[in-house]
């Protein structure tokens, strides 16, 4: 057996060679998985939508999973984050004899750092192409995403998340700094909350050229959120693309760089 320490200082014992039986309840790590090593994955949340014919065991939500469910697909690990698991069903897992691993990813450097370490070190797969990939194309300096120093021309953008209340994506977070290294400004960048609610004229006068309404976690459609906006021209995009760390970066790197005007990550 070998200890394997994770993001905020858990710690697991897991099998000396590659891990055989992976309990994911985040989306998007489900689909690293998935798409690495899918006969390892065991079960997976409600809300693991990718791959589209994934048929892991399903055990709830991220939020409120079955842990029982979990602990009857006896599980090598449980793969969990910080931002959307709760600390609490983390500790009761662990009470109950089950290894998991937490994961913080607040930048896409965070998101890479992630990744490799969970599929190369903790799980011992190796690396996929996938991710070789990934990191090809994202794996560059951060650039100017506000103030001063702000590069002439970059298009600037707001991500709400959802609607009554209002909510928008904020600094810290995976979304803005994958937005920035795109070329692309979210005018809610600066602050304190990384999710803050704001009213919707405030959202509406703004200065974003463009307010980017994703489908998940509140699914904006062509009739539920660009009525709303008087001034603020909007796109419906997938969430998945903004959210999502894992082979969703490769999508997400064509379409931001197709709104900021050909600049971001290019494809090498």
């Amino acid at each position: 057996m070998r200890s394997v320490r994770d993001d905020l200082g858990g710690v697991a014992e897991l099998p000396d060679g590659p891990v055989g039986r992976v309990v994911s309840l985040v989306p998007s790590l489900t689909e690293a998985l998935a798409a690495t090593r899918p006969s390892a994955l065991v079960g997976a949340t409600d809300w693991c939508t990718q791959p589209p014919d994934l048929e892991a065991p399903r055990v709830r939500g991220t939020k409120n999973p079955d842990r029982s469910a979990v602990a009857a697909l006896r599980p090598d690990l449980v793969v969990c984050v910080q931002e959307e698991n709760r600390e609490l069903d983390v500790q009761r897992l662990r009470s109950a004899g089950i290894p998991v691993w937490v994961g913080v990813v607040e930048s896409v450097e965070d998101a890479l750092r992630v990744l490799r370490r969970l599929l190369v070190d903790v799980l011992r797969w190796g690396a996929p192409d996938w991710l070789v990939q990934v990191e090809r194309r994202w794996a560059g300096p951060p650039t100017t995403s506000s103030g001063a120093g702000r590069p002439p021309g970059r298009p600037r953008v707001a991500v709400p998340i959802w609607r009554d209340p209002w909510m928008v994506v904020g600094p810290r977070t995976f979304t803005t700094d994958l937005l920035a290294r795109a070329g692309l400004d979210n005018v809610y960048a600066a602050g304190t909350e990384r999710y803050p609610r704001v009213e919707l004229t405030e959202l509406d006068a703004a200065g974003a050229d463009v307010a980017l309404l994703p489908d998940e976690p509140y699914v904006f459609t062509h009739d539920d959120g660009p009525e709303a906006f008087a001034r603020t021209p909007t796109r419906l995009v997938s969430g998945r693309l903004l959210t999502w760390y894992g082979p969703a970066m490769l999508e997400a790197a064509d379409l931001l760089q197709e709104l900021a005007g050909g600049r971001g990550p290019q494809a090498r």
